[in-house]
Formats: C-alpha cells, sequence, structure tokens
C-alpha cells in the first residue's frame, strides 16, 4: 500500500455513502450489458438535431425508432397547441438502405454520425421546407400538409443538400459536383462539370471536416445570386496505403491522408454569379498554405467575409470580398503565440456591422465590430469564456450566449444560456437556471429557442421557451416516471459528487461515483475515466452516461478529472499543452491518482484508466507512467505518435516533428513501454481511417518484441468508433471481464 500526503486539494462536495443505495425498492433491477445495448433505447425519448422554423412556429427534430435505436425518423411539432407528428418515416420511404458511398461514409465518420434513416435535415430561410437527405438521396417536406416529395433517386449519392435561402432551389453534391435543382421546373443544372479523381468541387476536404467543425464546402448568398464554393485538389498530399479489414476480408485503400509537417490540400474559393454564370475566383492571398477556415455572407449578399487560418494557426484574418470580382482586403486579425481557436461565433448583422469573438484577453468574448472591422465595444468580458453565440435579437439588441459561468465567475461543471447587449458591454443576465447543463438553439429572430437540459437526476430533455426563458412547451419531456424505460434501474443510479485539485495556479474539476452498495469503511477498486485532450471537458454536473452504472454496478468507483487543456476554458488553461502533449495532462492525473489513494476507502492496489482516442493515448501515458502506479489501462484506437497524425490538429498544439523533434519524442509511446505499471486492453477498428491501424500495431509489434504480455480487441469494419449495439455490446463485455480479471472481484490482490 502506498502512502502519499497530497497537498493543495479543495473539496467542494464530500464523500457519504447514499442515501438512495439505503431506500431502494427490493425488487430494483440491476444494470446490465444486454440491456444497454438493446432496443428500445434506456434514454428513452431524446429529441436530437433539434432546430425551430425560421418564424418560430413549427419544431423539427430526430427521434431513434423505437424498434431500431440505429435508425431516426424526422418529427415536427406545432410550438402553439398540437401534439409532435412524424413528418418523414424513414422506413416507409426507404424500406432497404443500400450501401452508402465512400465519400459519403467518410462525411459521416467525420461528423461522427453513426445512425441511418434521418441523420441530417435543413429549413429553407422562409420556413417553407425541410430537406432531408435520405441513404443517399434527397427528399423536401413541404410544412403545410407535410407532403413529402423526392427529388432525386440516382446510383450516386447526393451529398451536402441545401435549401437555397427563398426556397426556390435545393442544391447538392454528387459525384464532386456541385447541382442545382428548381423547385418550380424540376430542372437540375450543373454548377460544376470537371470533379473528379483528385479534384472536388463545393465539399469540405478531410482537414475541415475532421478539426475544423466544417462540413460543408459551399454557401448561397442571401439573395440567391451567389454561390461560393471550394475547389479542392488533393495532389499534392501523401498517399498512406491503408488497410480496411472486414469481417468479409479486406482492400487496400490508397488514403490521401495529411500527416504532419506534410503538403495539405489545395483549397481555393470561388463565387458563381448565378446571373451571368461567370466563376470569379476569390482572391485569398499569395500563400497557398493556408486554411480556408470559414466562410459567411453578409445580410445584404454584397460582402463576402472569409477566415484565412494561417499553417501555423497563430494568425486568423477576416477577409472582406467583393464577389463581383473577387478581390479581398484583411479587415480584421487575431494573432496568439500558441494557436487562434476557431468557432462559429462570426454573425453578420442587418445594419451592415458584424459581431465576432476573439480570445485575445486570455478569455474568449463577444466583440462588435463595423463593416470595416473597427472594433466598436466588447459585447461580453469578464475572467470566464463564451461557449458560443446562440443568436441574436437584433430589434431589441440582445445577444444569446451560452457559458460555464454563475455570478461572474468560471464554473465548469455547469452550463446556462445568458443574455446581453449590442447597445453597450452590460453583466450578462442568466436567461436559464442554474444547477445543471443547458445547450439551446435559437431561431433566426432571437425570440425563442429550444431548450436542451440535464443534470445528475434529469435524463436530456427538450422544451421550447420565448427568448426571456418563459416556459411554452415540451418537445420531448423524457420524466422519469414508471413509464420510462429507466425506471427499473433507477433507484441504483448514484449521483456523482464533485470537487477541485489545484496545479500549477490552475484549479482543476472531477467527478467522483460510488457502487450502489458502497460502504466507506471497506475498500474498493477505482476506474479513472479519461479524455485528456483539448476539447469540451467531460465533468459535468449533467445526466451521466449509462456506461457509467455499468462500472458502479460492477462495483468500481468512477473517477475523472479534467486535466489541463481540456475543456473550454481560458487561453492559459488550454495552451498548458502547447508543445507538449502527453505531459501537462499526465502530470495532472498524478494529481488525480495521488489525491484517489489519499482517501481512505481506495484500494491503492487497485486502480485502472480506461479512454478512446486522445483517452487511449492518455491511457498509454498514463500506464508508463511510474508516479501513477496503475495496475490496469484500457486504452481504444489511441494515437501514439504524433507524426503519425494529421496536419490541423497536430499542428495546433505540437508544431511540426522538424521544429518541435522533442516534443513528438517525448510523447511517442514506444519508448516508454518498457516502463508499464500493469497490465494492457489495447482495442481499435481495423477501418479507421482517423486514428490510422498503424498507431497500434506499432505497439503491438514493439510489446512482443520486448516480450511484454497484453492484450487486444480488434473490431473488423469499425471506424474510429465502434458502431451498433452488437458490437458495443462486446466490447463492454469485455472491458467488464478485463477490469474484473486485473482489478475486480477476479483479481490476485483481490483474491488474496
Amino acid at each position: 500500500m502506498r502512502t502519499i500526503l497530497l497537498a493543495s486539494t479543495v473539496l467542494v462536495a464530500t464523500l457519504s455513502p447514499l442515501a438512495a443505495a439505503a431506500q431502494e425498492s427490493p425488487d430494483a433491477a440491476i444494470l446490465t450489458p444486454e440491456r444497454v445495448f438493446a432496443d428500445p433505447a434506456l434514454s428513452g425519448p431524446v429529441a436530437k438535431g433539434v432546430s425551430l422554423s425560421p418564424d418560430g412556429e413549427l419544431v423539427a427534430f430526430l427521434r431513434s425508432r423505437e424498434d431500431d435505436v440505429d435508425v431516426q425518423d424526422l418529427w415536427a411539432a406545432p410550438t402553439g397547441a398540437g401534439e409532435p407528428f412524424k413528418l418523414i418515416d424513414a422506413r416507409a420511404l426507404v424500406p432497404d438502405a443500400g450501401e452508402l458511398s465512400e465519400a459519403e461514409k467518410a462525411r459521416r465518420e467525420r461528423m461522427r454520425i453513426s445512425a441511418r434513416g434521418v441523420v441530417e435535415y435543413s429549413w429553407d430561410e422562409q420556413g417553407r421546407y425541410i430537406l432531408a437527405p435520405l441513404e443517399g438521396d434527397v427528399f423536401l417536406a413541404e410544412r403545410d400538409g407535410g407532403a413529402v416529395r423526392r427529388l432525386t433517386e440516382t446510383e450516386a449519392d447526393e451529398i451536402d443538400a441545401k435549401v437555397s435561402p427563398d426556397g426556390n432551389y435545393v442544391s447538392w453534391v454528387r459525384d464532386q459536383d456541385l447541382v442545382v435543382y428548381d423547385l418550380a421546373s424540376g430542372r437540375e443544372t450543373p454548377i460544376t462539370t470537371d470533379g473528379d479523381g483528385l479534384i472536388t468541387w463545393a465539399t469540405a476536404e478531410f482537414i475541415a471536416q475532421e478539426e475544423m467543425d466544417r462540413d460543408t464546402g459551399y454557401w448561397w448568398s442571401p439573395d440567391e445570386r451567389y454561390i461560393a464554393l471550394q475547389r479542392t485538389d488533393e495532389s499534392t498530399v501523401d498517399v498512406i496505403p491503408r488497410l480496411d479489414i472486414t469481417g468479409g476480408g479486406a482492400s487496400v485503400i490508397e488514403q490521401r491522408y495529411p500527416r504532419a509537417g506534410r503538403p495539405n490540400a489545395v483549397v481555393e474559393l470561388y463565387v458563381h454569379d448565378r446571373e451571368s454564370g461567370r466563376r470569379t475566383k476569390v482572391d485569398l492571398g499569395e500563400n497557398a498554405d493556408i486554411y480556408l477556415a470559414r466562410v459567411n455572407w453578409s445580410a445584404d449578399g454584397r460582402t463576402l467575409y472569409v477566415q484565412r487560418q494561417s499553417r501555423d494557426q497563430k494568425t486568423l484574418d477576416l477577409l472582406s470580398v467583393d464577389p463581383a470580382t473577387g478581390a479581398s482586403r484583411v479587415i480584421v486579425t487575431q494573432r496568439s503565440d500558441a494557436w487562434v481557436p476557431l468557432s462559429h461565433d462570426f454573425k453578420a448583422l442587418e445594419n451592415g456591422t458584424f459581431i465576432w469573438s476573439s480570445q485575445e484577453s486570455g478569455w474568449k468574448h463577444l466583440y462588435l465590430y463595423d463593416r470595416g472591422g473597427r472594433l466598436l465595444r466588447p459585447i461580453t468580458r469578464g475572467d470566464w469564456a463564451v461557449k458560443a453565440l446562440n443568436g441574436v435579437n437584433q430589434q431589441t439588441g440582445e445577444v444569446f450566449f451560452t457559458a460555464s459561468m454563475r455570478d461572474g465567475r468560471e464554473l465548469p461543471i455547469e452550463q446556462q444560456l445568458f443574455r446581453a447587449s449590442l447597445a453597450d458591454t452590460v453583466e450578462p443576465v442568466a436567461v436559464t437556471p442554474a444547477g445543471g447543463w443547458w445547450s439551446a438553439s435559437m431561431n433566426r429572430t432571437g425570440t425563442a429557442y429550444v431548450g436542451n437540459y440535464s443534470d445528475p437526476a434529469t435524463p436530456p430533455r427538450s422544451g421550447l421557451y420565448r427568448a426571456d426563458g418563459t416556459f411554452i412547451r415540451w418537445i420531448e419531456e423524457n420524466r422519469l416516471d414508471e413509464s420510462h424505460p429507466y425506471f427499473p434501474y433507477a433507484s441504483r443510479r448514484q449521483t456523482p459528487q464533485f470537487g477541485t485539485l489545484e496545479s500549477h495556479g490552475e484549479t482543476l474539476v472531477w467527478q467522483m461515483t460510488t457502487p450502489p452498495n458502497f460502504d466507506p469503511s471497506k475498500t474498493w477498486p477505482v476506474v479513472m475515466q479519461v479524455y485528456g485532450g483539448p476539447s469540451g471537458g467531460g465533468v459535468r454536473r449533467a445526466w451521466q452516461p449509462l456506461t457509467n452504472q455499468l462500472l458502479t454496478e460492477a462495483g468500481y468507483v468512477v473517477f475523472r478529472l479534467d486535466n489541463r487543456g481540456e475543456g473550454d476554458r481560458s487561453a492559459a488553461f488550454k495552451e498548458a499543452l502547447y508543445l507538449k502533449m502527453g505531459q501537462p495532462e499526465v502530470e495532472d492525473q498524478v494529481i488525480g491518482v495521488n489525491y484517489l489513494i489519499s482517501l481512505p476507502f481506495v484500494d491503492d492496489d487497485r486502480i485502472a484508466m480506461m479512454g478512446w482516442s486522445y483517452g487511449g493515448f492518455m491511457t498509454l501515458m498514463a500506464l508508463t507512467e511510474p508516479e501513477m502506479g496503475l495496475a490496469a489501462g484500457l486504452a481504444g484506437a489511441p494515437p501514439t505518435e504524433w507524426s503519425l497524425y494529421d496536419t490541423h490538429y497536430t499542428e495546433r498544439f505540437m508544431s511540426t516533428p522538424e521544429a518541435n523533434a522533442e516534443g513528438y519524442a517525448a510523447s511517442d509511446v514506444i519508448s516508454r513501454l518498457p516502463d508499464m505499471t500493469g497490465r494492457l486492453l489495447l482495442m481499435h477498428g481495423m477501418a479507421d481511417d482517423n486514428v490510422i491501424f498503424e498507431n497500434t500495431t506499432r505497439v503491438l509489434n514493439a510489446l512482443q518484441e520486448a516480450s511484454i504480455p497484453f492484450e487486444t480487441m480488434l473490431y473488423p469494419g469499425q471506424r474510429h468508433g465502434v458502431r451498433g449495439n452488437p458490437r458495443q455490446l462486446h466490447q463492454w463485455r469485455t472491458y467488464l471481464d478485463f477490469l474484473d480479471r486485473t482489478i475486480g472481484s477476479r483479481a490476485p490482490a483481490a483474491q488474496d
């Protein structure tokens, strides 16, 4: 047993046996993997992709079918009286879903879409139509009457379909070219015709989709005259042969994959004038080795705004472009010594001004600019970060945004919707109550929003609200009553406790959940869950994944710590990992494990860590860190050498392999493998086109060469995630079996 004296610990919630365990019903059901990964979904009727019609009178959303949770239908509900109704029945329209094209498979993987059926949809700006791609074809639902019109029935997939702003046209990309469909005449017009091979029109390139959160490659002007569209030439990108291994065999995919330090695709931007038929190239500058980050139109359609990011991501320029000539000029520039983050916070207003966010103050905030890029005033300020710009009411001058803040202070574990002002820099007003996790989707006019909420005792629910927070109606109340599929298991669900630890002057947040029969006088094994990478933090006062309950039911304390670099917090907090990924994050996890072993009910010798993707990398780094002393690690799809990963993500945090050889070497797990402190379970999809399978095979080879025992589970046909109930059930059976044998009831220490 190890003895640790832990300093700088601030506990915000004391641990005690939960009353719910003592009061649970005698016939309470124990949650099992077999039930978690079965239909109907235990999450209940959760609305996904909820959006309001532009006039705020109708709500559309996606709902999984009760007979197959992996297939979604499109539903709608009036914002006044009336019940929700099914607008598009995926199975009725396309009973036998065929195989998607490789391009669409890749696009959905980038968007993290695993469902089939209706997976995305869009309104026209008048709110007359809802466009829904379905299994490679395009369907248009009319709001009045609900008639559904099939626009395409082709062998090729139509992807990234959109309704034009005034609802006169529908556009899509087919076979690497952009097509416009006239709804009145039913006639198709090709906008480009030379998309083929390594040339693609109107589609976001791999890097934009995977790392820049940009899923489209074309943009209609508000008056429907112009279409801005990108042209991508991948001939400069290295070919990385990738084995796509399925249960039926293997094929070699010649994937164009831009690894760190290597050439990117050449991306150009053009404007197509529908009146003249002329296509004009936009001047993006002399340096072609840049990123096309964002494209937006002014409210009157006379100006195209383009965000151009430098290759090293330390400079982000906002260009004002004349769509008739393609001439551009830089009107705002953001700079950083580390990297300038991208966002979706740009909003062009009807009076010619625009809103844009920046974290140059050390925290991300919203600012108002005139049409020429002159700063008028900050809209928000303080030692907390704006998460997202949600909407603007241009009539009242109200600006709506989400943030993790209470009483003017950062509170990372909660999120609310707030209201500020265009007219002056004022203290924000909370629109939604505190105490949980809110997200919001506002209508175009900023008069109403769909609020999505959960807390540890409340499953995700969606409601319609006026802009002042007044409740109008439920979209999916998802009440946890006796009719809810999860109700039989609810009494054994344990409420997580939250706390903080200090690291290098920064406050880290953690959460801990104990088993249903928790007795603090005994010692318990712990599973540390980790992601650790630079993205939204995982410690939230929100409804917890049901897989957490699988772990607590198996007798494990579940612990999660958001280390430096993780979460939408201050620039300093995020930039702590700059040029040294895998170092400050592991230092913080060491602080976490030291806190755990200071607790009398934690068995020091039975602590494991599990994570996927960056969490898999973190698990390997922690399992080979002597100060962690882990008994086991479960690493899924881990990047194991950052020079094997893509340009935009890796260079943002690590620069290039040539410029930061020391940082890349320190983050390579191969040299650390002899220091493994416990047993390893390594998982990977055998068709992963994001974290290439080579990341895992090099670890397999090194462990075998060193004669170090380990366990592996590979998933044929799976990409960066394990999809579908049967395989996920297998994945979690494997997890639980491995944990039981290493730190659980069948572990040698437990048997002794």
